[in-house]
This record gives C-alpha cells, structure tokens and sequence, in this order.
C-alpha cells in the first residue's frame, strides 16, 4: 500500500471495536490475517497473522482506503480488487470458488410489521449469545418475550402494544441523547467524543446513540477522531446564514493521515449543491490562504464569489445543519484535546 492510507476495522456486533488491520496497526504490507471467532481454537496456515478473537460470532468490517481525486480511482480500484475474504477452509487452493452469500436472517421490516425490531432481536440474540453477566438481564427480558430465539407474537397483547411503543420512542430517544451533548467535552462549540468511544461496553445508553445511532461503528481514537458542531462560537445553533472557520498559520488540524469537514441538513444527510462539494480538507485542491498563512473556510448556501469559491462549503439554503471534522491518524494533542478547534463563527 505504500504510504497510502488504509485500514479496516473489526467491530463486534455490540459494535464495540475489537482490532484492526491497517497502516497504523499492522503496517502497509501485504500480508494475510486471520478474523477469529470466540472460543475458536487451532493452527493457522503459515505467514497468517491473528488477529484478536472477536467477542461475537457475527462481526462487522468496515473498510477505508484513502483517494486522492478521481484520477486516483483506478489505482484504488487496483488495489481494492487485491483485497480477500477466504473461508480458512479454503484458504490457499489456487482458483477456489467463494460462496457468493451467506444465509443470514434479513431484518423484518418495522413498517410492515410493527414488532420486527423485536423479532429480529430475538432471532440475532440466538446466533450472538450476550456474556455470562448478562444473566440477570435475559432472566428479566425474556418474561416479556425478548431473548434468544423467543417470540414475541405469543405475549399478551398489552406486553405487545408496549413493546410496540417502546420500539417507537426509542430512536428519539437516542437522537436526544446525542444532540444533547452530555457525551462530549465542548470547546469553541465543538464536541470532543470520550476517550472510550468505540468501547463503551456495558453503557448501553451511550454505545447505542454515540456508535450505532451515528455511523454503526466509530473508531478508536488513535484511528480517528470526529468532532461534530451543532452551534456556531456563540452557542447559537447553526442555521441559514454565512458562516467562517478560520485556522490561524500553522494551527490545521494536527493529523499524519487527512482531515475533513463535511457538512450534513438536520436529517444527517449531505447537502446538494450547484458544485457537488460535501466536503473540503487538507485533499482539496485549490485551496486559498490568507495573505497571513492562516487558512479560512466559508460556509454558507450561495458562492463567496469565484476567488473565494475553493474554500467554500456548501450548507443549505434553509433549516439548520451541522458540520463533522474528520482526522485520521490524529496526533496525541487531538486525542486527548491539547488541541482546540477554532470556533465557527456568523458573519452575515
């Protein structure tokens, strides 16, 4: 890989972080590495690397592969055929043919039935059996149907109907949680995520809004670090209006990989806009310092004007919206918040 940046991520289904393969962690060679179950024991094939033992028999695996430009995706492309999921079984037989998918339950669908999170629950429950200290938990969860392989259709139906609502008022929940802010140190009206993220473990609350609610999964902090704003250096929530983050000469994000601020509406969607840019960062080309060294970002719905323009990030032309600056590999003053993002400042 060069010095071209990669990684993936190996997530437990609690979507807790586990390990990873990568430039940080394993290097930029080539190599093989082997995903383990828990409790697999046996010998790997020679030259295969382990990684750690995966606490659930399901895991996720979340694949990044930095692109310079749209010039650069033929190599990417390249590179990204050589990338190899093999059954052990069948590990190293010249020409093998890998099964093109597996028989996973599929999700049922809330809107067709309104007890499918439920179900589904149930049914990943039995293929993920939680630890052994979750007893007491699956003792009190399955006198009202949920657990591993129960059914939720033969409980009675004031149980169902407030499983029901329990299902319909839990990601408002999460949402609330999260834009809260209890979960960050706040700075300049940036949000600094806890040094545990991506390993929250038994703090249900916060693994499901910070992880799952977000992105499925979020990185180890020395992988990356996200910090999101909501508010602009007031404390007023970003909304319609013309905006500016100015980095001082010589106070970019501190990274050895890449940063990126992306913009999202309130839905956490990007934004459409004349010159399809959703995000702008130390890849973007064309990038205009002040006459000091210091760099400045406009963000707003309409152009600053053609010299301005390749520091521009689109937002919308109404509602509120939020912004998320991405740095991967951060130095250890991102990590433990030494360094401080510049706030987001209204300037019309």
């Amino acid at each position: 890989m060069a010095d071209r940046y990669f990684t993936f991520e190996l997530v437990a289904f609690t979507s807790d972080n586990y390990d990873y393969v990568g430039m940080r962690a394993t290097g930029s060679g080539v190599g093989d590495f082997a995903l383990i179950g828990p409790g697999w024991s046996g010998d790997l094939p020679k030259g295969v690397r382990r990684t750690a033992n995966a606490p659930t028999p399901w895991v996720l695996v979340v694949g990044r592969t930095l692109v310079e430009g749209e010039e650069d995706l033929p190599a990417v492309h390249a590179l990204q055929q050589q990338y190899r999921l093999t059954p052990l079984h069948l590990f190293g037989e010249e020409g093998a043919k890998l099964p093109e998918r597996r028989d996973v339950p599929v999700p049922v669908d809330p809107a067709e039935d309104p007890l499918g999170p439920w179900k589904t629950l149930n049914a990943v429950l039995a293929e993920n059996p939680l630890p052994k200290h979750h007893d007491v938990l699956l003792r009190q969860f399955a006198e009202i149907g949920i657990g591993p392989g129960l059914d939720v259709e033969a409980q009675p139906e004031p149980v169902k109907e407030g499983l029901i609502r329990a299902a319909a008022t839990a990601v408002p929940m999460l949402e609330q949680q999260l834009l809260s802010g209890q979960w960050a140190e706040q700075i300049n009206g940036w949000r600094y995520p806890s040094p545990q993220i991506g390993h929250y473990g038994d703090d249900f609350l916060r693994r499901a809004a910070e992880q799952s609610l977000v992105d499925i999964a979020i990185n180890d902090p020395e992988e990356a670090v996200y910090l999101a704003a909501f508010t602009d250096g007031a404390g007023e929530t970003l909304t319609t209006g013309r905006y500016e983050l100015r980095f001082d000469a010589g106070t970019l994000p501190p990274v050895d990989a890449f940063w990126s601020l992306t913009a999202y509406d309130e839905d956490r969607n990007l934004i459409p806009n004349p010159i399809n840019r959703y995000s702008v960062g130390d890849r973007t080309r064309g990038l205009v310092r002040d006459d000091d060294g210091g760099l400045t970002l406009y963000l707003q719905p309409d152009s600053p004007g053609p010299e301005r323009e390749p520091n521009w990030l689109p937002t919308p032309q109404q509602g509120i919206w939020y912004v998320a600056l991405r740095m991967y590999l951060p130095r250890p003053e991102v990590i433990d918040a030494r360094w401080h993002c510049p706030p987001i400042n209204r300037v019309g």
